[in-house]
């Protein structure tokens, strides 16, 4: 079988088409957790960690629909004629996105597959919600660490 790629990503972080929505990387099926694998109460303990941290990984796997969620991508990419690339995003690509594409690679290399992953928003800055409902990179905890 073909290797597989994966990619993780912050729809925050993304370049915008003409219409004014982010463009997701290209890829053979596209997971948008933005509004799923949320356990708000539990991220609490994770926020100045990113989804390469086990303790991340631990949080997004035991977020109700995460372990069914992670179980049809990893069948997904073992259908005969499966995709060559999965991309999954959250919305800042440092957590939710991240933790699951980490845990897929780990199934999939269980599964003998032969896996390559990259983060494209891993290392930036947590983003937050303002008071007005936009979003804007922490960078002054980011700079305060």
């Amino acid at each position: 079988m073909h290797p597989i790629r994966l990619t993780s990503f912050g729809y925050l972080h993304l370049p915008t088409g003409p219409d004014g929505t982010p463009v997701p990387p290209a890829a053979d099926r596209i997971e948008d957790v933005r509004d799923r694998l949320r356990d708000p109460a539990a991220a609490r303990d994770i926020l100045d960690l990113d989804g390469l941290n086990p303790r991340v990984q631990d949080v997004v796997l035991n977020t109700p629909g995460a372990r069914e969620l992670l179980a049809n991508l990893a069948d997904y990419a073992d259908l005969p004629a499966g995709p060559s690339h999965i991309a999954i995003g959250c919305a800042g690509g440092r957590h939710r996105a991240s933790g699951l594409t980490e845990l897929l690679a780990q199934a999939l290399r269980d599964r003998g597959r032969e896996v390559v992953v990259e983060h494209l928003h891993v290392h930036l800055p947590r983003v937050l919600k303002t008071p007005a409902g936009t979003r804007i990179a922490n960078h002054e905890q980011e700079t305060a660490r």
